[in-house]
């Protein structure tokens, strides 16, 4: 009679080891499903990432006026017949100073005027930017019996974060007619022709 139960027993036993194994196989992979389950997410994250970060890098804010101060757009002020201050706000250095030739153009044709000279401007990062600021200014003058111009140019690339805003300020005069040979002078539809398609 104990040879039987010796048997019994000992295909227990190995039923136990079998389960045990079996039961470990399917532990192991759970695990390795979860493993690869993370690793597929972390790669899926990983590329949104990269696209937003792509589309944060590649998209700006459309040409249009400023909704309010420091905010991205132009905004322009009447100082006296045939003069204006005009400024741009943009995260991109070069395109705030296009967008604000740009609008300068626009009001001097809404003026009915032919050409622009700028008299006056600077540019001027966001002074909550973490990086050093910079800027450019020049100056000028026009008088009823006479121009004269003296300009001091120097070229500031802000140095800051990227992401840090840049405001180009301009100061206009308009005039009708033959466009003075200066290089401050601006024939306004030709402004408006090269850069309307930099302003979608």
């Amino acid at each position: 009679m104990q040879a039987p139960r010796t048997t019994r027993h000992r295909a227990a036993a190995i039923w136990r080891r079998i389960a045990h194994v079996a039961i470990g196989a399917v532990r192991v992979g759970l695990e390795h499903m979860r493993v690869l389950g993370f690793i597929s997410l972390m790669k899926t994250l990983m590329a949104v990432s990269a696209l937003a970060l792509l589309a944060a890098c590649t998209t700006h804010t459309p040409y249009g006026p400023a909704r309010s101060d420091g905010a991205k757009g132009y905004a322009s002020q009447k100082i006296e017949q045939g003069r204006y201050r005009v400024s741009y706000t943009d995260a991109d250095a070069a395109r705030s100073h296009d967008m604000a030739l740009l609008r300068a153009a626009e009001i001097t044709l809404q003026e009915g005027a032919d050409w622009f000279e700028i008299t006056g401007g600077y540019t001027d990062q966001d002074p909550g930017s973490s990086g050093p600021r910079s800027s450019v200014s020049l100056g000028g003058s026009r008088g009823s019996y006479g121009s004269g111009v003296g300009m001091g140019v120097g070229i500031g690339i802000p140095l800051g974060s990227s992401g840090s805003d840049v405001t180009t300020v301009i100061d206009i005069v308009t005039g009708k007619g033959e466009k003075p040979d200066r290089t401050s002078v601006y024939d306004a539809r030709s402004v408006d022709i090269n850069l309307r398609g930099n302003a979608p």
